[in-house]
């Protein structure tokens, strides 16, 4: 604990015990008006636990974060050594498990995607298995293999909607299917998919000190093994496009994963300590939710999404935000992303890192993501 923070717990601690010693003298003998006096010294209590975690996570947060981190941008090398301890950090808030296959790889023709020949995947992982969509374009050959793409859905979704398959209201716009059509192949993971299970689960995953984006990080990883060993895929040429709750997979992976190269997120990113601590009319906030799946240990103690971008740099990063995307207030995810913008610039490499700030709502910019991941993994 910092001396700061510990000045703060002992001015809490003070005015607490001068709080109950001034009302100590007034506490009613029975009755309503002891049940009423309890209510209110409990409700005094509560706010001032979050007035102070409050502080400490959200004004206090750049103070933290800038004695946390040591960037050296003198080059690309001196900077990915001066987060490594960052990185493994990163590590200990997702906490990944050891999970290895235990069988072979199940490859079975599915038919809502049987126009693009698409595969459902299943590896077994002692306990757990590994499941996904995958397609190839027709184009692809061992001679001349395709980029991949990992297209991954978001929250009350599933892999198929990425094709536009069950997509009411078309909030997916098929952009998985265009990515076929533009040459790359598209692996599009099976991750749980509403808040409620998700919510039961990680109550579980904190139990056994793990966390299910920790978990649904390796299924993906075994899986991507697999799948990079088919001679039609281009194992240096990996991207991910995710989606709501898969942009915050594309930010919790790609940290971890170097094989992705690139990435787009997209009604995701976001001011990270406003979004999960502040009400704000302008925004839905987490703590207002309950979404308990979105909480994780010690992230804002230095991972807020700028310092997320900063482990994924010098990787190309596209942030997607739409205008009227009631996650987020817009002006604030542009001041988080240019923070990140910092980054790339100071390493010379500022053309790496885009966002497309659009018109819509809750959902990818088909054009836009196409364009950035044909220029990173297609283009010489």
């Amino acid at each position: 604990m910092t001396i700061r923070r510990l000045a703060a717990v002992v001015v809490a601690i003070s005015f607490t015990i001068s709080a109950v010693g001034r009302v100590a003298a007034q506490v009613p003998d029975a009755g309503d008006d002891l049940q009423r006096f309890e209510e209110e010294r409990t409700d005094a209590y509560a706010t001032q636990l979050e007035t102070y975690l409050r502080k400490w996570l959200v004004d206090e947060y750049p103070e933290r974060a800038a004695k946390a981190w040591n960037r050296d941008y003198s080059s690309v090398e001196a900077f990915l050594a001066s987060v490594e301890r960052n990185r493994e950090r990163w590590r200990e808030v997702i906490k990944p498990p050891e999970l290895t296959k235990t069988g072979d790889l199940q490859r079975r023709p599915h038919p809502p995607l049987a126009k693009l020949d698409g595969q459902w995947l299943s590896l077994p992982l002692g306990g757990l298995a590994a499941e996904g969509l995958l397609v190839v374009p027709t184009s692809a050959t061992p001679e001349k293999p395709a980029p991949l793409v990992i297209a991954q859905h978001g929250l009350g979704s599933h892999p198929e909607r990425t094709f536009g398959v069950l997509d009411e209201g078309d909030h997916y716009h098929r952009y998985a299917e265009r990515l076929v059509e533009e040459g790359f192949a598209v692996l599009a993971p099976m991750n749980l998919r509403t808040a409620e299970r998700r919510n039961r689960i990680e109550r579980l995953c904190r139990l056994a000190d793990t966390s299910l984006p920790g978990i649904e990080l390796v299924r993906f990883e075994r899986l991507l093994d697999e799948v990079l060993k088919d001679p039609r895929i281009d194992e240096d040429r990996v991207g991910m496009w995710g989606v709501s709750l898969g942009g915050l997979a594309t930010m919790f992976w790609m940290p971890l994963e170097p094989r992705i190269k690139a990435g787009v997120v997209a009604a995701w990113f976001n001011h990270r300590r406003n979004k999960m601590v502040i009400r704000d009319p302008r925004y839905s906030c987490f703590l207002e939710t309950s979404e308990e799946h979105a909480f994780f240990d010690s992230w804002l103690t230095e991972f807020t999404d700028s310092d997320a971008a900063s482990l994924i740099c010098p990787r190309a990063l596209l942030i997607q935000t739409g205008k009227k995307d009631r996650i987020a207030h817009w002006p604030q995810v542009v001041e988080e992303f240019e923070a990140s913008r910092v980054h790339y610039e100071k390493l010379g490499i500022a053309e790496r890192i885009e966002m497309d700030l659009h018109e819509g709502g809750h959902e990818p910019c088909v054009e836009t993501g196409v364009r950035f991941l044909k220029r990173w993994l297609m283009e010489e």
